[in-house]
């Protein structure tokens, strides 16, 4: 069965190999000027309260057009690897099989359908995690200067924060869970459908409806964010509604995940008091007087940069879970005598 498998799934792993081996090459050769170019920045012995985010805006704007754009490729093939994997790898495996009708001999040898499948899986699911944790891995350690550097500086044009949606799904330990995902949600979906295309259509569809579900409803409720209660700094309001103020937050968690931001009053109710008779008389300059005589603040609620790895684990237990109950399903449904 071993020697099957790999017939049959050789092509893949070639092809994942050779993805690697050009990756790694071109890693190599731009790793070391741009830890130099962060290493000699000043960032790594600067005050966090006052200049690193001065720095760090520097060394962003020294990197090369050639770091920036592997930079935001890395994000993008993290993202596509377990999309490829549940595609390319899951759908196909037991769909094909049924779709030509390959599975009548196969599942009437000496070996049973179960281990017949529980070996397929068990291969071809282990290389899907080797290989992504693999890119994970080499993308992680060349992109780690840019990404220390923006948890300094979060506003620049660059810089994104690994905790937040966009970039914590590219880093860490997650992409490993969510191949093992992918690839167990394409198996079962060719073993129920039995038609190769739909089930890559519905893996499709139902990993991206888990990849935004999860970021926007599950995980910000993970573990109990943390709240900042701070003066509203006048310089951050953007707008009036009614009698309510729109602003961006005033308080920035280095590194952090802001998750709402709210204007409140002195007993910490909604703001309710912009229509104030100066702001009546469009005058904007009083009117953010007569705001600000009211003591505005306001109240955000964030994650710390230091509860990413905390994340990180909860997330990829759930993932894995998930696929381990995938592949049980799997399991169960090809020894149900109508498969055959």
């Amino acid at each position: 069965m071993i020697w099957l498998t790999w017939r049959q799934f050789r092509a893949q792993t070639i092809g994942a190999t050779a993805v690697l081996a050009v990756l790694a090459l071109v890693l190599w050769r731009t790793g070391p000027d741009l830890a130099h170019l962060y290493d000699t920045s000043g960032i790594a012995t600067c005050n966090p309260n006052v200049n690193c985010a001065t720095l760090a805006s520097r060394f962003l704007n020294k990197l090369s057009r050639i770091d920036t754009l592997l930079y935001f490729l890395g994000i993008g093939l993290l993202y596509a690897a377990p999309v490829i994997i549940g595609v390319f790898w899951g759908a196909p495996l037991v769909a094909r099989e049924i779709e030509t009708h390959t599975h009548r001999l196969a599942w009437n040898q000496t070996v049973t359908r179960t281990r017949w499948l529980a070996v397929k899986l068990a291969i071809t699911a282990l290389a899907a995690m080797a290989f992504t944790g693999l890119l994970a891995v080499m993308l992680t350690w060349w992109s780690s200067p840019i990404d220390r550097a923006s948890a300094l500086n979060p506003t620049h044009g660059i810089a994104l924060i690994r905790l937040a949606p966009l970039l914590f799904d590219a880093r860490g330990i997650a992409p490993v869970a969510y191949a093992a995902f992918a690839f167990a949600l394409g198996v079962t979906a060719g073993a129920l459908i039995h038609r190769t295309i739909p089930a890559i259509a519905a893996t499709l569809a139902v990993f991206a409806v888990i990849q935004i579900a999860m970021p926007s409803l599950i995980r910000p409720h993970l573990l109990p964010p943390a709240h900042a209660n701070v003066a509203l700094n006048p310089a951050n309001i953007v707008g009036i509604k009614d009698t309510s103020l729109l602003a961006t937050p005033s308080f920035t968690p280095r590194g952090g995940w802001i998750l709402s931001s709210q204007v409140i009053d002195t007993a910490g109710h909604p703001f309710q008091g912009a229509n104030t008779t100066a702001c009546q008389s469009r005058n904007y300059q009083r009117c953010l007087a007569s705001i600000e005589s009211l003591h505005p603040r306001q109240l955000i609620i964030y994650q710390p940069a230091s509860r990413f790895w905390a994340f990180q684990w909860y997330e990829s237990a759930i993932f894995l879970v998930l696929a381990l109950l995938l592949a049980g399903t799997c399991l169960w449904w090809i020894r149900r005598p109508r498969v055959a």
